[in-house]
């Protein structure tokens, strides 16, 4: 069968933490392109994304290897190979690292890095088969700026970023492309456990000298779908020759560093 002309339509993806914030608009973004999405998550994926043409829910643990291969192998069996993977399950446990429990850091870790792992790996196998495809792994501009309090956060970000560069230098031979988008704060729930009051975003937007960070110079918060557009395009034909790297989505808040 000949590729689609738009590059979208009847393309298939895999989108793992696709119940909420970033990864549920990249799954809202693909699907009104006409991709058939398998919309795979730990939570429930909520009715109105399962109620979306081309949309395909599917109970996943990235942190489970067995977990990891019977969702990639329905997804082959149910919709056909991934032309696309969006890699953006992540968690957040934050807390000083003189403090952090080592639970937390294993299990940050075990998301945050090892899931994307898994998941590129498997979903790799045939896009490699094929001589083509693209992974998109949703990053933080933390993994290369320090963050007071998210240390295990901001490390596995950093491993996560530079696990895909390697995996897109092995996987280019073969037509597969690999990046990294990086957010900055973004209005998901994982940016509002950190929230402890209403003037908290504001603060965010000016920064915060007292733990040396810096404000926002577009001076608002991001929307999962800024970063999900962010993703599409990496994942699009318009990004054929861009691969092994990393694009940061945060309004300038880390002045590009």
């Amino acid at each position: 069968m000949s590729a689609p002309t738009d590059g979208w339509t009847g393309r298939v993806a895999l989108v793992t933490g696709a119940a909420q914030g970033i990864g549920a608009a990249v799954t809202r973004l693909l699907a009104a392109r006409g991709v058939q999405v398998m919309a795979a998550d730990i939570q429930a994926i909520p009715p109105e994304l399962r109620a979306l043409p081309g949309v395909y829910a599917a109970p996943l643990d990235v942190t489970d290897p067995a977990d990891v291969e019977r969702v990639v192998a329905r997804l082959e069996r149910d919709l056909g190979p991934a032309d696309f993977l969006v890699n953006v399950a992540g968690i957040l446990r934050p807390g000083t690292l003189n403090d952090l429990s080592l639970e937390d850091w294993h299990r940050t870790f075990a998301v945050n890095t090892t899931g994307p792992f898994l998941v590129s790996r498997a979903a790799a196998r045939s896009m490699q088969a094929r001589g083509r495809g693209a992974i998109v792994t949703v990053g933080s501009n933390a993994a290369h700026v320090p963050r007071h309090g998210m240390g295990a956060y901001a490390a596995s970000k950093a491993a996560t970023t530079h696990l895909m560069r390697c995996l897109a230098l092995e996987l280019a031979p073969h037509g597969v492309r690999c990046n990294v988008v990086s957010p900055g704060s973004t209005d998901t729930a994982m940016q509002r456990q950190l929230w402890t009051d209403p003037a908290a975003p504001q603060r965010v937007i000016r920064g915060d000298l007292d733990t040396a960070r810096l404000g926002i110079p577009l001076g608002r918060i991001a929307d999962p779908d800024d970063i999900a557009r962010a993703a599409l395009f990496l994942l699009s034909d318009d990004a054929r020759h861009v691969t092994m790297q990393h694009l940061t989505v945060d309004g300038g808040a880390t002045l590009g560093a």
